[in-house]
This record gives structure tokens, C-alpha cells and sequence, in this order.
């Protein structure tokens, strides 16, 4: 619980410029990741590589509204999204880091999620979609204006002891939001349809990683 308030005192401070130096992923520590811990969920009746391609480090995805979703009977949206497992988690303070690059005219979707692993409904903590322009928690606050055809740096950090977790675009936060508790809970990043949104879809990672806080 300690840890917990100095974490949310130093977020605190980042916010008002007490420490205009810091980094996101300072008092953290990256855990190794390889090719197996992508796992890549694509519309069910394609190959993936009409869905994705991974050229120079930069993973990109895309995906049509008239997709299908990512198993057959599933009542989800179309989706291409990398799914971080073999670090799931129900405790400590996560980070996921990493670069998004989101091409104009394209709207209506998710670029990254916290999701529950468990089931529950609603599955997800965290969403942060694109519309028109905008990256929104889920539909509402804007969190970052004018994310197109630009590379922008993501932090996304977690303390689930809190129930509380931050946004970082390009090292500034730009959101502190209150979470619903504790479950086990994964990353994922990508494409996953949301409302009013265009027939193509896409956006590109690169450099993702993930991290645990050290204390």
C-alpha cells in the first residue's frame, strides 16, 4: 500500500512539472519479450498477412468493417491486434511502452487496451480509441488531439493495488483515471472496430515493450 501512494505522489508531481525530467519508466524495469509473447488475432476467415506485416521493426495492422471477427461465433468487432501474453497480471504496477504511428482517414477503432482475463463483463479497464483525429478514452475525454500521420511514444502504467492508471504521450501525462479493481488483467494493442468508424482501419507499433516497477 506504501508503494502504491509514494507511485500515485510521484505521478502527482509529474503532472504539475515537479520533475519536468523524469520518465515514465523511471523506478521500472522491462521484462524480456520475444516473438512468442505476440500473440496476433486477425479476422478469422483471412491469412494473417492480409491483415498485418511486420517490415523494419514496425508492426502494422489494419483491418475492414465487413471483417470478420477474430473466431468464428464471436460476438465481436473486426480486429488485428497484438496480444501481450505470458505476463498477465493481478498485483504490482505494469507498464506497457510503445510507438504508434495512426494514418489519416482512418477512425472509429482501438489502439490499445487493458483487458480482464477472466471474462468479466465489461472487459476492459482501459481503451483508448481514434476519432477524427483524437485519441479518447473509450468515447469521451480527449487524451491526445492531432494524432495523425505522426509517431507518438505511449506509456500506459497500471497500479492495480490502487486501482489506478496514467497515460503518457511523448513522456507528458495526459491521463490519470480511477480503475475498477482486481483481476488479471493483459495489454494489447492494435486495431479493434468501435462505432462511427471508417470501412479501413489501421495503425502501426513499434519498439513495444513492458515493464514492472522495481519497489
Amino acid at each position: 500500500m506504501a508503494s502504491s501512494v509514494v507511485w500515485v505522489i510521484l505521478a502527482l508531481l509529474a503532472s504539475i512539472g515537479g520533475f519536468c525530467s523524469a520518465d515514465p519508466t523511471d523506478g521500472f524495469t522491462s521484462v524480456p519479450l520475444t516473438e512468442s509473447n505476440f500473440l496476433i488475432q486477425h479476422p478469422y476467415n483471412v491469412p494473417l498477412r492480409d491483415r498485418y506485416s511486420y517490415v523494419d521493426g514496425v508492426h502494422k495492422m489494419w483491418v475492414y468493417s465487413t471483417d470478420k471477427p477474430f473466431k468464428a461465433g464471436s460476438p465481436t468487432k473486426p480486429r488485428t491486434e497484438i496480444r501481450i501474453r505470458g505476463y498477465d497480471y493481478s498485483s504490482g504496477v505494469w507498464q506497457f511502452e510503445g510507438y504508434v504511428y495512426v494514418p489519416s482517414g482512418t477512425t472509429g477503432f482501438t489502439v490499445m487496451q487493458i483487458h480482464r482475463a477472466d471474462g468479466e463483463k465489461p472487459a476492459t479497464d482501459l481503451m483508448l480509441n481514434v476519432y477524427d483525429g483524437e485519441l479518447r478514452l473509450y468515447s469521451g475525454r480527449v487524451v491526445e488531439h492531432d494524432v495523425y500521420d505522426r509517431w507518438m511514444r505511449m506509456n500506459v502504467v497500471h497500479d492495480v493495488g490502487a486501482n489506478k492508471l496514467w497515460v503518457y504521450i511523448n513522456g507528458v501525462l495526459k491521463l490519470e483515471a480511477k480503475v475498477r479493481g482486481v483481476s488479471d488483467f493483459y495489454f494489447k494493442c492494435g486495431v479493434y472496430e468501435q462505432s462511427d468508424k471508417n470501412n479501413y482501419m489501421e495503425s502501426r507499433w513499434r519498439n513495444i515493450k513492458v515493464y514492472r516497477r522495481d519497489w
